[in-house]
């Protein structure tokens, strides 16, 4: 099952940045938890179900006018777990300053279906909380 965790968090980014939303919900568990500790302003909130985790990751792009992010890696942690870390390029809507970015999110799966994400604004911590290092 591990190797297909892995695949399902390739796929449902890869349709996440192609808009493709019923490919990427259909991945997610409907009461799925969220935590965010990616930006300072959202650090320690949680949301709950696919609603919220919509509206997480929609006020995280929101400030920017321009906003392109990849996957760089997958690992699986075990356990039904898997780490991803991704990177970010952005520029800011009216400032029109440029950013970069590097992220990570653990992943964890009940069923087949993804029950709970958090990020990370660190890969390395990400990695940390499973036990793993880089």
């Amino acid at each position: 099952m591990s190797q297909e965790n892995v695949e399902t968090v390739r796929t449902s980014w890869e349709a996440w940045m192609k808009g493709d939303a019923t490919a990427l919900l259909a991945v997610f568990h409907r009461d799925i938890l969220y935590e965010d500790d990616l930006l300072p302003d959202h650090a320690g909130e949680t949301y709950r179900g696919v609603e919220g985790l919509v509206r997480a990751w929609t006020s995280w792009t929101e400030p920017w006018e321009d906003f392109e992010s990849g996957l760089s890696w997958v690992r699986d942690a075990g356990r039904d777990v898997v780490v991803s870390c991704h990177w970010a390029r952005m520029r800011g809507k009216g400032s029109g300053i440029p950013g970069e970015a590097s992220y990570a999110y653990l992943w964890r799966f009940q069923a087949g279906k993804i029950v709970y994400c958090k990020s990370f604004g660190e890969p390395s911590e990400a990695l940390e909380a499973v036990g793993l290092s880089e």
